[in-house]
């Protein structure tokens, strides 16, 4: 039977992923186990021309920013949770395509439980690039938990 210790829960902010999130903490309460909130900020979105319009400074601001949003929006899906007050969570935010990011923090933390939305983004966003949830489900090492 599956003990985990360390549950990993990526999350583009969306109601779907705060219900991984809230599933994650109910199972890290139950296990005493320590969660990892992660986000993922696509890389595509600085090379989709930011370079050929701004200032190399103008384009680093952007990022910070960006960095800074995604770091607040973390601690505010966190604190919508009264439990995660009972549980140890660290949050990272990564750049890159989200699903390998996903993989690589798994790897690099020792993550033995992945939970994860089945659904996230909508509209053409989620066909355009493509389905994380079903990317990390067959690049995983771990048990992955998708959920709804």
């Amino acid at each position: 039977m599956l003990v985990p210790t360390k549950i990993l829960v990526p999350t583009d902010f969306s109601e779907y992923s705060g219900k991984a999130l809230e599933q994650a903490l109910d199972i890290a309460k139950h296990y005493r186990a320590k969660v990892f909130l992660l986000h993922v900020l696509h890389g595509e979105i600085y090379s989709m021309g930011l370079e050929f319009v701004f200032s190399e400074k103008v384009v680093q601001q952007v990022k910070n920013d960006t960095v800074a949003w995604a770091q607040q929006n973390l601690q505010k899906q966190l604190h919508s949770f009264p439990q995660a007050k009972e549980v140890e969570v660290v949050t990272n935010i990564r750049e890159g395509v989200p699903y390998e990011e996903i993989l690589k923090e798994g790897k690099e933390k020792g993550i033995d439980l992945i939970v994860i939305a089945s659904l996230g983004r909508s509209g053409i966003g989620k066909y355009l690039i493509g389905s994380v949830a079903r990317n990390v489900l067959k690049g995983s090492k771990c048990p992955v938990l998708l959920t709804k």
